[in-house]
């Protein structure tokens, strides 16, 4: 018989020794949908921060970015957008930790 030590809930890594933030829900997501928008130093470490939403390249950079590197909620509701999200979800170039945390969390992602 195997003495496997007591775990906690399952916490998918972003990157090493930091834990993927998601989403308490997909509504609370409410970021901009068009325009240019400029990430604080702290998601974007790029002297270049500024994305422009109506470009589809950009946009995806952005919510990579901010998706990996958000360590507070209020981040992922001010430049995530819900509607985009789902519909870029496919495209995302994500870490494995992040994309399943997320998809874990929320089965409209996993299903896409």
């Amino acid at each position: 018989m195997h003495d496997e030590p007591a775990r906690g809930p399952l916490a998918y890594l972003a990157r090493p020794h930091r834990p993927a933030l998601v989403a308490r829900t997909l509504d609370e997501l409410r970021g901009p949908v068009r325009g240019i928008v400029e990430l604080p130093q702290r998601l974007m470490w790029n002297p270049h921060r500024a994305f422009d939403l109506d470009n589809h390249d950009l946009l995806l950079w952005m919510y990579e970015n901010v998706l990996r590197e958000a360590i507070r909620h209020d981040e992922l509701r001010r430049f995530i957008n819900k509607k985009i999200l789902v519909r870029v979800w496919p495209e995302l170039n994500l870490p494995d930790g992040v994309r399943r945390a997320w998809e874990a969390r929320h089965t409209a992602l996993r299903a896409r």
